[in-house]
């Protein structure tokens, strides 16, 4: 486990999927993408001992719709997200379980801007009707394969992520993120958040 010192606590809970997704210690987690494969979207998630956390699961490649299930390590459904058709700024919208019913939306996610050359991500929750100020906020780093998470607008860091490059990890056709997340930050969102953002970086 990551030492605490160097991480410090979000100020109030950020708890999105569950309560029991948020812990009062920083969390590493190892998001590997099987790159070889008939479906896409396919993630499996571990902690650093290589236990399984979530598993990711999308549609077959020749679909046309933009859809993703964040599972637990049991295959329960916890979270669906999918492409908004029609949508200006890369949309993707979030449901509890295996909803896509709008009742059950739990955030969206979109880019701060049209044109970018890193990936910078706006996540506005639900409840965040007229988005004047995302919730969240995601700096991607195209170049250094690494990206950091913000509560708003603020400096106040929940999350960071960086890929992984090893010879290993190009022969078996996969694909390696490390993501810590922050004390007292829901690690189920921060890991759909960052499933998001590679499916935009893959589809740039």
């Amino acid at each position: 486990m990551t030492t605490g010192a160097s991480y410090p606590a979000a100020a109030s809970p950020v708890v999105v999927v569950a309560p029991h997704f948020c812990v009062g210690h920083p969390i590493d987690l190892i998001i590997v993408r099987k790159m070889m494969t008939f479906s896409e979207g396919t993630f499996g998630v571990t902690d650093v001992d290589g236990n399984l956390m979530f598993k990711v699961q999308g549609g077959d490649i020749l679909s046309l719709q933009d859809r993703r299930v964040l599972l637990d390590a049991a295959g329960n459904p916890l979270m669906t997200y999918q492409q908004k058709v029609m949508s200006a700024r890369r949309r993707w919208e979030a449901f509890r379980g295996d909803s896509t019913d709008e009742r059950d939306i739990l955030f969206s996610v979109r880019k701060s801007s049209f044109f970018q050359i890193n990936t910078n991500l706006d996540v506005f929750m639900a409840s965040n009707t007229y988005e004047d100020v995302c919730d969240f906020r995601i700096e991607g780093n195209l170049f250094e394969s690494k990206c950091v998470i913000y509560a708003g607008n603020s400096n106040n860091i929940i999350a960071q992520m960086h890929r992984n490059h090893s010879a290993e990890s190009i022969l078996l056709g996969k694909d390696s993120f490390g993501v810590t997340v922050y004390p007292n930050v829901d690690y189920a969102f921060i890991v759909s958040l960052v499933v998001i953002l590679e499916e935009i970086n893959t589809d740039r």
